[in-house]
């Protein structure tokens, strides 16, 4: 799992910053049953979940103004 930037998500159009995070999610999923603890992987997938997430609502708010 690499680091996802913001500057990389950001080139990313709709359809690509949709199926990244569905793939995150079945990553994270994956993680937590393996390991029943909190590790350095789960929490960078965590984070890269929630960067995509905010660069979707920042494009939606745009869009709605």
């Amino acid at each position: 799992m690499a680091l996802i930037r913001k500057s990389d998500i950001a080139k990313m159009d709709a359809k690509q910053r949709k199926e990244k995070l569905a793939e995150l999610k079945i990553e994270l999923i994956k993680g937590s049953v393996a390991a029943n603890r909190q590790n350095a992987k789960t929490k960078e997938i965590k984070r890269a979940i929630s960067r995509i997430l905010t660069i979707n609502n920042k494009v939606e708010e745009v869009k709605t103004k």
